[in-house]
């Protein structure tokens, strides 16, 4: 019976709660307010940068960083006001930081909270390298991917009665937001984005970093140095939510059309 009323919960939720991604159009289900999503990202991401073991970089880098992170800032807020999402990005409080590390990573949590790892500098080469996996991982932010992998986790941990009331201020609902960002010695995202969710990243991606006058041609080569950094040891596509090196870029390829008409050389 506990269940039952979990699924009704959970359809009902399902029926009152949902977004359009944008670009894209997708329907998803987002069972969390915005505010409060970014409310747990805003503690999260400030236990990270005070932790003693995160090494924050104030360098050249870390200035470029930032540049990169202001211009597709800016193209974000362009691209939502002139299609009529404006309202789904008036919380964002940006911030973007440089992190020492060999990871190769980076990434997005909701209200513009950005991380870079030192590690994926040598794959992104120049700024349009930068743009390419900053613009991918501001796009998750930008379309609730974390709000919908959110929602879906705590259904499926038997936490959907939390779901609606003040979950910021819930013990468990925190614990699901720190599973989905694994903030601390294993930082970066721990539940994986869904193909679906990983392809509109690129696609929105494309856009915002074309919008912040980026090539998004150059999205092709950062794939590509990243295919070969990984030495064919990626699993097989039917084994991960990520596309394959292969299908990723063949994808971008085909969005390059729809980003370019967004890009001016600067």
């Amino acid at each position: 019976m506990k269940f039952k009323w979990l699924g009704v919960l959970a359809l009902s939720g399902l029926m009152v709660a949902c977004s359009t991604v944008p670009l894209t159009g997708r329907r998803q289900a987002n069972l969390v307010s915005d505010s409060e999503m970014q409310q747990m990202a805003a503690s999260s991401y400030k236990e990270f940068l005070s932790d003693p073991k995160t090494k924050v970089v104030n360098n050249a880098q870390s200035r470029m960083v930032k540049s990169v992170g202001a211009k597709i800032e800016n193209a974000v807020t362009r691209f939502m006001t002139q299609n009529g999402y404006a309202d789904q990005i008036a919380g964002f409080k940006w911030e973007f930081n440089l992190v020492e590390s060999p990871e190769v990573n980076a990434w997005c949590m909701p209200g513009g909270k950005v991380a870079v790892y030192t590690g994926i500098l040598p794959v992104t080469q120049n700024e349009a390298g930068l743009a390419t996996v900053m613009g991918h991982e501001i796009a998750h932010a930008i379309a609730k991917h974390s709000n919908e992998r959110y929602s879906q986790e705590m259904i499926a941990q038997g936490l959907g009665a939390i779901l609606g009331a003040a979950v910021t201020k819930s013990e468990a609902g925190m614990n699901v937001f720190n599973q989905v960002y694994g903030i601390g010695a294993q930082a970066g995202v721990l539940l994986p984005n869904s193909r679906r969710q990983e392809s509109e990243a690129d696609r929105l991606g494309l856009t915002f970093m074309a919008m912040a006058g980026y090539n998004p041609q150059e999205a092709v080569y950062f794939w590509q140095r990243m295919a070969a950094k990984s030495n064919g040891q990626a699993p097989p596509e039917f084994l991960s939510t990520h596309p394959s090196d292969a299908t990723r870029i063949a994808d971008i390829k085909k969005y390059i059309p729809e980003a370019s008409k967004y890009y001016t050389a600067k």
